[in-house]
């Protein structure tokens, strides 16, 4: 990071154009001393740009606002392929950049492919960029236009990538249902079509408005390219709000079997969820790309639900099928209500489920015990 006084030097005899015309990526940390250089860098040439705000003396004062404002106006978009703004802390009026960020969006051309941050946007922003036809990777914590049935988009990008922070998720999953769901006049399509087909990437952050339940999944499982599905939200305060059973599980994983990570929602210490270790077995099997997972499952009968996989008739052809190759099984949260005396028993089943399972994070008991089992200690 340059310092201010060359930022001062710079800023002597300033050549025509900038003193960097042909630059192409620019990754600004915005201080309140290098606030008045940022035309010293503002090439039309350029394709990422990156800006980082912290809030707070003696990084930015209130007094700043407006001068980012204008700064963020200011950047050239045409070209631009990728577009951050990050802010450092919670403190910073997200909103009151939110003309001047949509305006550099509005500015953006088809080249865009990437665009990250937590600020608001205009609707006339938010429908530019779900125009963009080459748009990849989108990161935002705010939810969609209220779109009538009229002014639905016909098209969606062909994202990647899509993180949705919180408060976002409902209103986008609501227009991914509506989209869904409408077919264009013109051609056997939906305006999802694209998008159902290119994302790999669903990360959603969402404390606590989001209930994990089938009406859930069935718009997540449109997807079914999914490699990496994050669903990061915990339980209210004295309830569990996880609301799948098993089949709702099966269903999920055998619209999506080329998931590589799986978590919906951090455990809770409830148990009283309705899926049961059972549906470990069916990610599994369905699920064979499987490196990293965390979901709810009931321990109250962990003993004997492990028994009935081992022993039921209906569970025969799932356990000779090939199963993913999981070695950590992240089950913080999750109480075991086994003894001590069935941790070898618990830990024999679960190697029926996850033959490379190695030890579990939030259980280092049992991990022991599984440790034994696989001949590891």
């Amino acid at each position: 990071m340059l310092g201010e006084e060359t930022y001062r030097k710079l800023r002597l005899n300033v050549p025509v154009g900038g003193w960097f015309p042909a630059l192409e990526d620019l990754s600004w940390r915005i201080w309140t001393f290098n606030l008045s250089y940022l035309d010293l860098f503002l090439s039309q040439h350029l394709k990422r740009i990156t800006i980082s705000i912290s809030w707070g003396e003696p990084e930015i004062s209130p007094s700043s606002l407006p001068v980012i404002a204008s700064t963020i106006s200011a950047l050239p978009a045409p070209a631009l392929q990728h577009l951050s703004v990050h802010m450092d802390h919670i403190r910073m009026p997200l909103a009151y950049l939110k003309d001047s960020l949509s305006s550099v969006v509005l500015r953006c051309g088809p080249s865009l492919t990437e665009f990250i941050s937590p600020n608001p946007l205009s609707d006339a922003a938010i429908n530019h960029l779900i125009h963009l036809p080459h748009l990849r990777t989108w990161h935002t914590k705010h939810p969609p236009p209220n779109y009538s049935a009229l002014s639905l988009p016909l098209v969606f990008p062909p994202l990647r990538e899509f993180m949705l922070g919180e408060g976002a998720a409902p209103g986008w999953l609501s227009l991914f249902k509506r989209l869904g769901d409408r077919v264009s006049s013109t051609r056997d399509t939906t305006p999802l079509s694209g998008v159902r087909e290119s994302l790999e990437s669903l990360n959603i952050v969402d404390f606590p408005a989001l209930i994990v339940d089938s009406s859930f999944t069935s718009i997540i499982q449109t997807f079914r390219n999914l490699v990496h599905l994050r669903v990061m939200v915990a339980c209210r305060d004295g309830q569990c709000d996880f609301k799948l059973n098993n089949d709702d599980v099966t269903e999920l994983a055998m619209a999506l079997p080329r998931l590589n990570s799986l978590f919906l929602g951090y455990p809770c210490d409830k148990n009283t969820c309705a899926t049961t270790v059972a549906c470990l077995l069916l990610i599994s099997v369905h699920c064979i790309r499987l490196q990293s997972l965390e979901i709810h499952f009931n321990t109250t009968n962990i003993d004997s639900d492990l028994k009935n996989i081992s022993e039921d008739p209906q569970f025969q052809e799932l356990r000779s099928l090939q199963k993913c190759a999981l070695s950590c099984l992240d089950v913080q949260g999750i109480p075991l209500t086994v003894d001590e005396s069935e941790y070898e028993t618990v830990a024999r089943g679960m190697t029926v489920i996850f033959p490379n399972l190695e030890r579990y994070y939030g259980w280092d008991d049992l991990s022991r015990g599984l440790a034994e089992v696989r001949g590891l200690i």
